[in-house]
């Protein structure tokens, strides 16, 4: 009964020093701040995709550009 009790407290202790460490550890932490920065980047690119299809300065600057290019070329 003793030495049951006693292999119980020393498991009990094994699994606390375990589990401690393993909340102590910070290996996935740059993977989760490389998400963040990712969602947040998707955040921006969806707010100026939204912005370009509701304003025309998107075309009136692609074709500035394409006449210039063109214009020269002949």
């Amino acid at each position: 009964m003793l030495r049951t009790l006693v292999s119980l407290q020393v498991f009990a202790l094994a699994t606390t020093d375990r589990i401690r460490r393993r909340l102590a550890d910070d290996r996935g932490q740059s993977t989760a701040e490389y998400a963040l920065v990712l969602l947040g980047a998707a955040g921006v690119a969806l707010l100026l995709v939204a912005w370009a299809t509701k304003t025309d300065k998107v075309t009136k600057l692609l074709n500035a550009v394409l006449d210039n290019v063109l214009g020269d070329a002949k």
